[in-house]
């Protein structure tokens, strides 16, 4: 009985113990400055997001928190370097639907799991744009349909890497449409453009922020959006419903992640740094002229989310036969 109770109060003495290490560190941090991987090329969505908030974040915290651009493989090797960091806060990934939700469907075997990382808040959200050279014979989304079949494998789609949205947008329109184009990845959005408005692919389903100034600059043209309503940012343009494809919808989301079994206190400090960032108005004008808008939440709402995701792509992928590599 003794011992028994030798054993019960040297439990409690541990839990008070972690429990008090875990407060006292949250009280402390961060104590130095925070790196913000970005697991994809620079100028793409995931890398805008991250800069519009980590200026903000930074003023907030009160220690710079410097981005990391750590592109390739299908964001897969920015999220390794985020798993094999140390669960202190000080390394955070702004993660997104790509690596976070349909790589697990696209990858016989990944390095990571859902499990190896914990959701913060999201970011940012948007809808993606179907945008074609600004030279393109192209005015519609129909039009260009009609030159695909009468071009099978002629014509081509870019995306910033196989398992993003805009890669898996493609294939759902490939398959809605019933058209044979090949799909041409990149390492990261901004390579996938400069080749877009080259003229040598075809078409992008982009992120619309990553697109934007070039659609208001006239080096692309917008065809339709894949939000359920016409975006403020472009109100000529037609949803891809308008342009006939009634069960086109995607949105894009980007959200920042710690490395599993970071304390909470110091993800609920990196939380409400971020709710407070995205509520300033020069953070929200910002995201709005991006033809985004943050959906950011609690973490443990976050994370339920990342998993609905992760299950809703799982049948994306199967209905449009993507195969796992």
């Amino acid at each position: 009985m003794k011992l028994l109770k030798s054993r019960f109060a040297s439990l409690l003495f541990t839990l008070a113990a972690v429990s008090t290490a875990s407060h006292v560190l949250a009280d402390t941090y961060p104590s130095k400055p925070i790196r913000l991987i970005v697991p994809a090329a620079a100028g793409g969505t995931t890398d805008i997001a991250a800069r519009v908030v980590a200026d903000a974040l930074a003023k907030e915290l009160g220690q710079s928190v410097v981005v990391d651009i750590k592109a390739g493989a299908a964001a897969i090797i920015g999220t390794q370097a985020l798993i094999s960091s140390p669960a202190d806060g000080y390394t955070i990934i702004m993660g997104n639907i790509g690596p976070n939700a349909i790589n697990y469907s696209l990858y016989k075997t990944l390095p990571y799991k859902v499990e190896d990382l914990e959701p913060i808040t999201m970011v940012l959200a948007t809808p993606n744009v179907f945008v074609v050279n600004a030279n393109s014979p192209a005015k519609t989304v129909a039009e260009f349909v009609s030159l695909a079949k009468a071009n099978p494998g002629k014509y081509s789609f870019a995306s910033s890497g196989r398992g993003q949205s805009i890669h898996m947008s493609g294939e759902m329109f490939k398959f809605q449409a019933g058209i044979d184009i090949v799909h041409v990845p990149y390492k990261g959005a901004g390579p996938a453009l400069i080749d877009l408005m080259g003229g040598q692919v075809n078409m992008m389903m982009d992120n619309l922020p990553s697109s934007m100034q070039f659609i208001k600059s006239g080096k692309l043209r917008a065809l339709a959006v894949t939000s359920k309503s016409r975006s403020p940012e472009l109100p000529d343009v037609p949803t891809m419903a308008e342009a006939g494809f009634p069960n086109f919808e995607v949105t894009a989301w980007f959200g920042l992640f710690a490395p599993a079994k970071t304390p909470k206190p110091i993800i609920d400090t990196l939380y409400a740094a971020t709710k407070k960032v995205l509520n300033t108005p020069e953070v929200k004008s910002r995201i709005v002229e991006l033809g985004g808008y943050s959906p950011a939440d609690t973490p443990a709402n976050t994370k339920l989310f990342v998993l609905a995701e992760k299950k809703k792509w799982e049948q994306v992928v199967i209905n449009a036969k993507v195969q796992p590599e």
